[in-house]
């Protein structure tokens, strides 16, 4: 990959290309080890949100910093950042999720959500135990399984090959789409509260966080480091224990229940007073609460508002439920990554390499948005998906199989968190003369006021 992976990110994005000069030489060394080129895709999604905030601070403030990502700390952000001293989290996966073989291939089941399992369970007709899910999928054809799962509202994906994926109706459809979608906003520009500066092209800048998982908190993490002052949203019952240490830092966090009246007033109160919407539910999710996104711009007129998805914004599965693991199976990333390793089971990227890809994207979508706020007066809606990313990556050519990056021996600074002390790796991405830094500590959900 390389420069013309972030000049393809950057035409995207819509910027021009004069700028793509400001991003110097990559620094570290080394790569992650995987089929496809996954340090590459680290280095130039960093790369092309630093390029956006070198845009927008020329705009805001008159200068013209230059961006340098580094190579090894780049890999290093695609994993997890934060090491905790003396206490620990849990792991990121339920005891269930996983590959399977089922009875004429593979087939993954999501089930970290408590509801997901549940269902996966009950199509499958067993009790919580590993050993009975594997044996009840074996007894399944893949496809059928994926189908019953997906139809009864859990999350379920089929290995397929590459091949398989582009002649997919979903996969043919997610070719056709562009990287980042953009529609014009209304017109608007950003509250008075935003006050840039070249050091903090954030200061002040309000952010509504509608994101769960980590697309959408890699990114709003960065505006965060950038000076935003970000508010993230959860439902009463949704919790993520093994990654929000990892994610939250530099937010606020509160809870809502949009399904009572007195929460969805609140979540339209916040929307009204957001200089930025970034959220990550289904296509159409939102809709029945008259939040979708032309709702949410007329809320707001100059809102810059970036949606992210799984599988694509068009084409049959452009409602389903996804995550970066389940993409990977789809789009096959997994089977490439299998004959690749000549393993006999699936083998994925080494990092969730679609979701902090896209969470890059989107945060340079948000950046690129509000220097359409300055200098046009108008706001943005901008999309991009998981899928769409993997479409890259999977274009890029062959990976490297040499020496891994080595991760254990990148610097780190102390942090305090809400549930102890730790070690955080120094961030891969510089901006000249705007260096990223946190305000606020790493707390768990629900821990703040749903108020700006």
């Amino acid at each position: 990959m390389g420069d013309p992976v972030v000049d393809g990110f950057w035409s995207a994005l819509g910027g021009g290309h004069d700028l793509v000069e400001r991003l110097q030489p990559t620094t570290g060394r080394g790569s992650l080890r995987s089929a496809f080129p996954v340090t590459e895709l680290a280095v130039a999604s960093i790369g092309a949100a630093g390029l956006a905030a070198s845009e927008l601070v020329s705009a805001t403030a008159g200068a013209a910093p230059t961006v340098t990502v580094d190579r090894a700390l780049a890999s290093g952000w695609f994993g997890m950042t934060l090491t905790p001293v003396g206490w620990q989290v849990p792991s990121p996966w339920d005891p269930i999720a996983g590959d399977y073989r089922a009875s004429d291939g593979w087939i993954r089941l999501h089930t970290n959500a408590p509801r997901h399992k549940a269902v996966a369970l009950e199509v499958l007709g067993v009790a919580d135990d590993r050993e009975a899910v594997a044996r009840a999928v074996a007894q399944w054809p893949a496809q059928e399984l994926e189908d019953e799962v997906v139809e009864a509202g859990g999350c379920a994906a089929v290995m397929r090959s590459t091949i398989e994926w582009r002649r997919h109706p979903q996969g043919m459809a997610v070719a056709e789409e562009p990287l980042v979608a953009w529609r014009d906003g209304l017109a608007g520009r950003p509250g008075g509260g935003w006050q840039p500066t070249a050091g903090r092209p954030l200061a002040g800048l309000r952010v509504l966080d509608l994101t769960r998982v980590i697309a959408g908190p890699v990114a709003t993490r960065l505006l965060a480091g950038l000076g935003a002052s970000v508010l993230r949203i959860d439902p009463p019952d949704w919790n993520e224990p093994a990654i929000v240490p990892e994610l939250t830092i530099g937010k606020r966090t509160a809870r809502l229940d949009a399904h009572e009246f007195a929460g969805l007033e609140q979540l339209r109160a916040l929307v009204a007073e957001a200089d930025v919407v970034v959220q990550g539910y289904r296509p159409g999710a939102l809709d029945g609460f008259e939040l979708g996104a032309r709702a949410r711009s007329e809320l707001r007129p100059g809102l810059v508002d970036v949606s992210l998805d799984a599988y694509g914004w068009t084409g049959p599965w452009s409602h389903r439920r996804g995550f970066d693991s389940l993409v990977q199976m789809s789009a096959g990333i997994a089977e490439r990554g299998m004959r690749w390793a000549g393993a006999d089971k699936p083998v994925p990227l080494p990092v969730q390499a679609l979701d902090h890809a896209t969470g890059y994207l989107v945060a340079a979508a948000v950046l690129r948005g509000l220097t359409m706020a300055v200098t046009e007066g108008r706001g943005s809606i901008a999309q991009l998906s998981l899928a769409r990313t993997a479409l890259v990556l999977t274009s890029a050519g062959e990976g490297d199989d040499a020496a891994e990056a080595t991760l254990d021996a990148l610097p780190t600074r102390d942090e305090a968190t809400q549930w102890g002390p730790a070690k955080r790796l120094l961030p891969p991405l510089t901006i000249e003369g705007a260096p990223l830094a946190w305000g606020l500590h790493a707390r768990d959900l629900g821990s703040d006021a749903a108020t700006w």
